[in-house]
């Protein structure tokens, strides 16, 4: 294959193999309720008590500390969520480097 040839620009003109195109929803149709707001509230509302009751669980619980720090009160909580921050911060700083343009995979001509 020679080096100069385009590349083949292919028009999709039939449904996709895999079914039906997705439902779109009308105007006046009601969002479900996980993403109105008042859903989101309410699923931050019970994530927060199921958090403080696993941590106020640990009163009931007899720890067998290691290190001495892990042995405090709401330990695990505060690992568990300065553990993801920091997920959270090395996942964007290695996005810097393996980013790549938003027109990388589009046709070269």
């Amino acid at each position: 294959m020679a080096s100069d040839t385009k590349p083949r620009i292919v028009q999709i003109t039939e449904r996709p193999p895999c079914g039906e195109f997705p439902a779109t929803r009308t105007f006046d149709e009601p969002q479900p309720w996980i993403v109105r707001p008042e859903g989101i509230r309410g699923l931050w509302w019970i994530f927060g008590v199921v958090l403080a009751l696993t941590v106020l669980a640990e009163l009931l619980v007899h720890l067998h500390p290691h290190f001495g720090v892990d042995g405090w009160f709401g330990f695990h909580a505060w690992f568990g969520f300065l553990a993801c921050v920091a997920m959270v911060l090395f996942a964007k700083g290695l996005g810097v480097f393996l980013k790549r343009k938003d027109t990388y995979y589009d046709a070269r001509r």
